[in-house]
């Protein structure tokens, strides 16, 4: 267990209050809103049950009408309509943080205030981990051969990093932009929000491609490229990503998004935060722990989680029965522009 000890923090010999040290990792793709609470999936969490199974009906067939005829011996043949399940997860996650007694006396200033005063600011970085991985094994799942038809391989994606970088070619540019959101045809416009890496934005700029306008109020100037506003964050995949998030060197990933396309809930753990005291600690100096807990669902809209949750609900790992796992996934919903994602992958360098 990982504790703040004396050699951890500053022991002034003029008394100078601790001034926060605050990250610098933006979170922006969870700020951004894309990202949309929903209230049903607060109800689930706060059931029972690791997964949750939430069945509707598919629109009906484009079957070709029939012509009516005064054939009494010709009958029109009932059609039927059929259903589809999305399956989303639980995610149980906690950390823990402790801080010495006699750390907080010499250092003139409490480790455990400045610990409680950055927890939510944690666990929006967390949440973006999460999305992230969820994300990414949605798009492994579509790039993977379908077993049932679900889906039409890679239609997601438009992959345009090839097998070395080349100016004009491997990387972003309006052409490319276009071509990943037309995936979705005549609903291209429904992916209203792009997310870039700082490295796709440079390029981007480079080559004139972001336009800016005011906020409501005239204010912040919003970043926009052909009408969809743009948010950087380097969080995306991209070669120095870590995890799931982590790239082949030069590749970056461009995402587009469309209203709902990721559902968000957000349940009550039995106990979501608690402090301990172990007096007996640093030989009877004291120590102090605290716990938090969350408990959320991240789902993709027209998928169904369909891996084996450990009893915690599933990491953000690549591996089997995890969040970026493509065996982890399975579209539900086959036509492609009920997906409001795409995804664009480019070589930069």
């Amino acid at each position: 267990m990982a504790v703040t000890k004396i050699a951890d923090v500053v022991v002034p010999e003029i008394y100078t209050p601790y001034k926060q040290l605050v990250t610098e990792q933006k979170s922006a793709l969870i700020q951004s809103g894309v990202v949309a609470r929903d209230e049903s999936i607060d109800a689930l969490l706060n059931g029972g049950g690791l997964t949750f199974n939430t069945p509707s009906w598919k629109d009906l067939d484009n079957d070709e009408e029939n012509t009516s005829t005064d054939n009494e011996a010709s009958f029109s043949t009932p059609k039927k309509i059929g259903t589809v399940t999305e399956i989303s997860v639980r995610l149980n996650r906690n950390q823990s943080w402790s801080a010495m007694d006699l750390a907080a006396d010499l250092a003139g200033s409490k480790p455990m205030a400045a610990i409680g005063n950055r927890v939510g600011y944690y666990w929006t970085r967390r949440l973006q981990a999460m999305f992230i991985a969820t994300m990414q094994g949605v798009f492994a799942d579509n790039a993977a051969a379908p077993t049932a038809g679900e889906h039409v391989q890679n239609d997601l994606t438009n992959n345009i990093s090839g097998a070395a970088y080349s100016a004009g070619v491997t990387d972003f540019s309006a052409e490319a932009f276009i071509d990943t959101a037309v995936t979705m045809g005549d609903s291209a416009e429904a992916l209203g929000m792009c997310f870039m890496h700082s490295i796709v934005y440079a390029r981007a700029q480079k080559n004139n491609l972001i336009d800016f306008i005011p906020d409501a109020n005239g204010v912040v100037n919003i970043p926009t490229f052909l009408g969809r506003r743009v948010v950087v964050d380097d969080g995306l995949p991209n070669p120095a990503g870590s995890g799931a998030a982590q790239t082949a060197a030069g590749i970056y990933h461009t995402w587009l998004f469309g209203g709902g396309a990721v559902r968000y809930g957000v349940g009550t753990p039995e106990t979501p935060f608690e402090t301990d005291r172990l007096p007996s600690a640093g030989d009877g100096g004291g120590q102090e722990v605290m716990y938090d807990r969350v408990q959320w669902c991240l789902h993709p809209v027209g998928h169904a989680y369909v891996g084996t949750p450990p009893n915690g609900g599933p990491t953000n790992a690549a591996t089997a029965n995890n969040l970026a796992a493509a065996t982890s996934w399975q579209r539900v919903f086959t036509e492609r522009k009920q997906i409001k994602v795409a995804r664009l992958i480019t070589r930069e360098s």
